[in-house]
């Protein structure tokens, strides 16, 4: 019996000063399993990537497909991993940009839905994205991304 394989994302928090403090882009996870939760239901955007794919350049390829929005030039500062509660591992940028969110057209995914119902349904990926204060942020992401958010604070002073 052989061992499957650990399934690996990679994202970019996006980040941004504002006059209120630090400000990161969260997208709300889509579809009908998130549809009625918040707390626990945002994330980095990001996206699983194969073993050969770079993850930096995963990254920014899953920021394109997830939010419809080119990547935001500029450094990479690296925020390491984390390993959600299903066993992905999650490695994530921190990049700053101040991004107009109004070109927001998010990649889809298909499922069966309702379970055994035989029907195939189409749901976007992220089904919004907003600027968070960490605080928010800290409220809403899901746990194990939580880090991301320390990390960062603690780059940007």
């Amino acid at each position: 019996m052989t061992a499957r394989a650990t399934k690996r994302s990679a994202g970019l928090l996006v980040f941004r000063h504002t006059d209120e403090g630090l400000q990161v882009l969260l997208g709300h996870m889509g579809g009908p399993l998130w549809a009625k939760k918040d707390a626990g239901a945002w994330t980095v955007p990001k996206g699983e990537y194969a073993p050969d794919e770079p993850a930096l350049e995963a990254a920014r390829r899953e920021f394109r497909e997830e939010l419809g929005l080119a990547p935001p030039d500029g450094e990479a500062v690296p925020l390491g991993d984390v390993v959600q509660r299903g066993g992905k591992i999650v490695t994530a940028w921190a990049v700053a940009a101040d991004l107009d969110l109004s070109g927001f057209d998010p990649g889809s995914f298909t499922m069966e839905w309702p379970p055994r119902s035989g029907r195939v349904q189409e749901f976007p990926e992220l089904d919004r994205v907003a600027w968070l204060g960490l605080d928010r942020a800290r409220e809403l992401i899901i746990s194990a991304q939580a880090a991301f958010l320390d990390r960062l604070a603690e780059h940007s002073g």
